[in-house]
């Protein structure tokens, strides 16, 4: 196909538009409390609606776009997409702005499956197809990289609903080159889909990532020591009611939708690809590497923000070398595949992450840039290498006719691994802050100032100028605290994990050509 690099030119701008979008809102939220009176409350499912129908809705669609045609549902998704886009950003009011949030992420849970389906049926040289897939890849982390750069000079300049407003052109770009280069594709022998495997997946996913989620906003997550020091376990059953019922019920439902699949003739998900070690394992460090990454961005942001007092957009900037490098990592991947194979590019770019986690756990208050960006770049490189093969391999280990499907899964993975890594290492991080606030700081330490860094800088104003500043110098000193063990933990995880690939995915041959998918891969 001639036009094939065109249409990963395409699948690559709608992949980059989305990661781009899911970073800018975080530096709009502060301004939406000002323009739009949004309460906490509502700022919480300002910035999770759009989370909860993405993850929940990513099986669904990537199993319509098998059976009714990938571009067909990416130019819906996209049309939705720019639609949405600025509704959102003219939302008048805290509720509407919710239902549009909601509305994007459905939108983007069309686009996400089928961008990278298409990919995978348009390459069909192994070669070929592990280096678009690197590109793909390497489109998304330089999305995650730019989004704060982006955010931070359109609200330097314009309102807040600038930053979803731009969505519109480079949607309807997508739309035009789309409709003209993208080949239709999808599974010739798919039947109709189960509606009640549907709704199984949809409500396990949403019900398992709000439980993390509201678990990391408050309760058990948010302090696990809660549960070794309750008097009254009642009491903790009553106030943390929602998380509990919710992880039992995302449980139960992911459960039975699990079940249900090996009952089904046309499954939504064909469940004997996890006993597959080439889907398995890459599925498993895909979502252990997101998890660690997401706890990077969270710790940076504050960081370099509220630690060493940069504004937004030069904490962005300062960023933006290891989301490009990410971007490289992903396009050279495939010419180390062919030196080291799949296994060894994995670990390896898994244990580049550790050593600079590891060189992390020695920042302080102060800091040289020009010492913190190797370990950035190497960072970014080794994300790059992990994302670009276990995607690959995800996908070739597939058949390409539920290429769709298999991307669901792949991309579910990574939205449930970014929640759990917020709230599982951010809990670390809170908890070394606390306790190192605690030590310092007691009288002036209480309330909001133990909830977290953010909070203690806004505690201070409101105190005498002697009390601020030994609080802010108490929270930054904390702050480090946490960062140096949540650093260290998440290196030795990285470690882990780099070892987990080194077998997991021991075999894999280095060219998986496309009549591997009808054989049993290791």
């Amino acid at each position: 196909m001639k036009n094939k690099w065109s249409c990963l030119a395409v699948c690559c701008l709608a992949t980059l538009l989305l990661s781009l979008d899911l970073t800018v809102l975080h530096l709009a939220l502060p301004t939406l409390v000002t323009d739009l009176g949004a309460n906490s409350t509502q700022l919480l499912w300002i910035g999770d609606m759009y989370g909860f129908a993405l993850a929940g809705l990513l099986v669904t669609m990537g199993n319509l776009g098998d059976r009714i045609g990938r571009k067909r549902l990416l130019l819906i998704g996209a049309a939705t997409f720019g639609a949405a886009s600025a509704v959102t950003a003219y939302a008048p009011n805290p509720e509407l702005l919710i239902a549009a949030r909601a509305l994007l992420g459905v939108a983007g849970a069309t686009i996400m499956p089928s961008t990278l389906s298409i990919v995978r049926n348009v390459f069909t040289e192994p070669g070929e197809r592990t280096a678009a897939i690197g590109i793909w890849s390497g489109m998304s982390a330089a999305g995650f990289a730019v989004g704060p750069v982006v955010g931070g000079l359109l609200l330097g300049h314009f309102w807040w609903g600038s930053v979803f407003l731009i969505n519109v052109p480079i949607m309807l770009l997508v739309l035009a080159a789309g409709f003209m280069v993208l080949p239709e594709s999808r599974n010739p022998r798919a039947g109709r889909i189960d509606l009640a495997s549907a709704a199984l997946s949809f409500g396990g996913v949403v019900t398992a990532v709000y439980a993390v989620k509201e678990g990391a906003h408050k309760g058990i997550v948010a302090d696990p020591a809660t549960l070794l020091i309750v008097a009254d376990p009642a009491t903790l059953l009553v106030e943390h009611a929602d998380v509990l019922v919710a992880g039992a019920a995302g449980v139960l439902l992911l459960g039975l939708f699990v079940w249900r699949q090996t009952r089904l003739a046309e499954p939504m998900i064909d469940v004997r690809l996890f006993t597959r070690r080439a889907f398995s394992a890459s599925i498993l460090t895909n979502l252990l590497a997101i998890f660690t990454m997401s706890a990077m961005m969270l710790m940076f942001g504050w960081y370099l923000q509220l630690v060493l007092g940069w504004t937004p957009l030069e904490a962005g900037l300062a960023q933006l070398p290891g989301g490009l490098s990410g971007a490289v990592g992903g396009i050279l991947a495939a010419r180390l595949v062919r030196r080291i194979g799949r296994n060894g590019v994995v670990a390896l770019g898994l244990a580049m992450n550790a050593g600079s986690f590891l060189y992390y756990s020695t920042l302080g208050v102060s800091l040289n840039y020009l010492t913190l960006l190797p370990f950035l770049i190497i960072g970014g490189l080794g994300i790059g290498f992990t994302f670009t093969v276990n995607n690959d391999n995800v996908l070739a280990t597939a058949p390409k006719e539920r290429a769709g499907a298999a991307a669901a899964v792949s991309e579910t993975a990574f939205e449930l691994g970014g929640a759990l890594g917020i709230a599982i290492l951010g809990t670390v991080l809170n908890t070394a802050y606390r306790a190192g606030l605690d030590a310092t700081a007691t009288s002036v330490a209480t309330g909001e100032a133990r909830e977290s860094i953010a909070g203690a800088m806004r505690a201070a104003l409101a105190l005498p100028a002697e009390e601020a500043a030994t609080l802010v110098r108490a929270a930054r000193a904390a702050f480090i605290d946490g960062l140096h063990l949540t650093s260290l933990v998440t290196s030795g995880l990285l470690l882990v994990v780099a070892l987990v690939a080194l077998v997991g995915l021991r075999g894999v041959p280095k060219v998986i050509p496309e009549e591997a998918q009808e054989n049993a891969l290791p």
